[in-house]
């Protein structure tokens, strides 16, 4: 299983002090069949908790996800600041969404190289 946080994701997770080991554990979760919500089209959601709370008043990650093979991080917001996404932006997550778990192991590293895309390692725990 291969995890990454796209280039937007990587400075929302900066900003809001949400680690790598919170983003492993929300997809260990989803990987034992405890998805917070489905959406479709490869994309689930999964929420997190804030520091020194719980995951219900934390933060909603969107993930484009394929069970046993990839997991990129793509969109995040807080309980508190919305409620959920437009019908437009979560047809435009499925579009991105699908491209990363459809992306070969090649396009996977360049995006790496050029930094569009960060792989978060199960060694960073």
């Amino acid at each position: 299983m291969r995890l990454f946080k796209t280039k937007w994701f990587m400075r929302y997770a900066r900003q809001e002090q949400i680690d790598d080991h919170s983003l492993l554990e929300a997809i260990e979760r989803a990987e034992r069949g405890l998805v917070d919500a489905d959406l479709g089209g490869g994309i689930i959601k999964q929420r997190v908790a804030r520091t020194g709370q719980g995951r219900s008043g934390g933060f909603r990650l969107l993930v484009g996800y394929r069970s046993g093979n990839i997991a990129v991080f793509l969109y995040g917001f807080a309980k508190n600041e919305r409620d959920n996404i437009t019908p437009d932006d979560l047809d435009t997550l499925r579009e991105i969404g699908a491209t990363w778990i459809a992306a070969k192991k090649e396009h996977l590293e360049n995006a790496i190289k050029e930094g569009i895309l960060t792989e978060v390692h199960y060694d960073n725990k």
